[in-house]
């Protein structure tokens, strides 16, 4: 129950998406747009009685105003119960809070109206937000991974997979030992039978080459390694079909085997040391994450890694859903795959973890190689991973040699997209006015770029003959 000092705790905090003021209930209609909103967001709350930030003036309450402000509510489909609180503020005075959490059956509407939240205001939802947030709820209860695999039986899997996945699970202590290795239990025990019949998952995940060309040739690996920075001339080029898991061993060894070893000299010691130019751990995570993430509903779709000159792309068929955007996927989120049974499947296998951190992952393990971290482009209904080898940091540059925290500076922001001055002195623990004519020199130098001005000015590293995008 919310008592006096929440409400008052709230109003202080002012508006946001999650909460709404309204001076009385006489504006109740636009509480249930808001309402209605917060149900296709995040969930939420609207304060009757409060005017402002700080500014608890309560209403008279009976059960006539709980009456109209139900009847009202009573127009949100599909139908809602919201949580009702009558708090005290005042001699013969309360604030009514109306609460919703997030909604289980979005879209919703009231008067056939979509809302939607953007920061504290409400407003209206485009046929097209609205159609796509009606498909994701569907795609939770009928989905392409979750429909029978017609005409499949035991013998078309790879059983030795099935049961390495349950052997890794045991070990990892993410499933329990069933005690059995019969495939079909196993499967069962996966989610991957239902009412005896397997499921398409099962065929994605453990299913033999030849039976998926011939019946899911969406289930394809394109790997090319590129001459320059553009497709007009490959290396290398190749096509493999194949479960998820052989896809993973194809992707790897085609990697491996064009990915050249980035040398540099180790800090105090004074020894060369060899790295993969990228992490692999973060590419077996992009691949992964495009494994479970992508639409496997276009027959024509596939999963694409291309090697250039000046970066490596991983891409997969399909639309990021659920809200998320290129913007979330570089901060901790949610974990909302779009095939919630290969990727449960994937987890158990030790391959992903469940909780949102791929892409963070990816971030953190190029920055902890000195990389730029990675982009990700979602674009053509495709969702595109980028990354980008670390530049070298040269000891001269146009005759001139440069100190040892000029190169460190250069280092530093090549481990960041721009960083702005102060960011760099705390970095480096140099005066600010070093820093600046550092900035200028290499500047001068074509070494550094500058963006903005004054206080909001932030640094980069220069741009040498374009960035190589097609």
């Amino acid at each position: 129950m919310l008592t006096e000092a929440n409400i008052r705790e709230l109003a202080k905090a002012g508006e946001s998406e999650a909460l709404e003021f309204k001076r009385t209930t006489g504006l109740r209609k636009e509480a249930a747009q808001t309402l209605c909103a917060m149900l296709n967001g995040r969930g939420g709350r609207v304060l009757f009685g409060v005017d402002s930030p700080n500014k608890v003036v309560g209403q008279q309450v009976s059960d006539r105003t709980t009456e109209e402000i139900a009847q009202e509510l009573a127009d949100i489909e599909p139908p809602v119960t919201p949580t009702v609180d009558s708090v005290p503020v005042g001699e013969d005075r309360a604030v009514i809070a109306v609460s919703v959490s997030r909604g289980q059956n979005r879209p919703y509407t009231y008067r056939n109206q979509a809302y939607k939240r953007v920061g504290n205001t409400t407003r209206k939802m485009t046929r097209d937000e609205y159609n796509q947030m009606l498909f994701e709820r569907l795609h939770g209860e009928q989905r392409w991974e979750n429909q029978p695999a017609a005409g499949w039986v035991i013998e078309d899997l790879n059983v030795t997979e099935v049961t390495r996945t349950l052997e890794e699970g045991i070990r990892r202590g993410r499933m329990e030992d069933p005690g059995t290795r019969n495939p079909e239990d196993v499967l069962r025990g996966l989610g991957l039978v239902k009412d005896g019949v397997m499921l398409r998952a099962a065929a994605v995940l453990f299913g033999r080459a030849e039976k998926l060309e011939a019946e899911f040739p969406q289930c394809l690996l394109r790997v090319a390694r590129f001459k320059g920075t553009d497709r007009t001339e490959f290396v290398d080029n190749r096509q493999f079909h194949g479960n998820a898991f052989e896809l993973l061993v194809h992707a790897d060894r085609f990697l491996r085997q064009h990915l050249p070893v980035a040398g540099r000299i180790v800090p105090d010691v004074f020894e060369r040391k060899d790295d993969p130019l990228y992490p692999p751990t973060a590419l077996r995570e992009a691949m992964a994450n495009a494994i479970c993430h992508r639409d496997y509903s276009i027959g024509g779709g596939s999963i694409a890694v291309g090697i250039y000159d000046d970066r490596l792309e991983i891409t997969s068929s399909g639309a990021l859903h659920f809200g998320l955007t290129v913007e979330s996927l570089v901060k901790p989120h949610e974990s909302l795959p779009w095939n919630p049974l290969i990727a449960r499947t994937f987890y158990r296998r030790g391959l992903i973890e469940s909780w949102g951190r791929g892409t963070v992952k990816m971030m953190e393990l190029t920055q902890r190689a000195g990389l730029p971290r990675p982009e990700f482009e979602e674009a053509g209904g495709c969702v595109t991973v980028r990354f980008r080898p670390g530049r070298q940091v040269p000891t001269e540059h146009g005759g001139r040699a440069l100190t040892k925290r000029q190169q460190s500076l250069l280092e530093l922001l090549g481990q960041h997209e721009r960083m702005a001055l102060r960011e760099l002195q705390e970095a480096l623990g140099v005066n600010p006015l070093t820093i600046k004519d550092d900035l200028a020199l290499l500047k001068e130098l074509g070494l550094v770029e500058t963006e903005g001005r004054g206080r909001g000015a932030s640094w980069g590293l220069a741009v040498i003959g374009g960035s190589g995008e097609e």
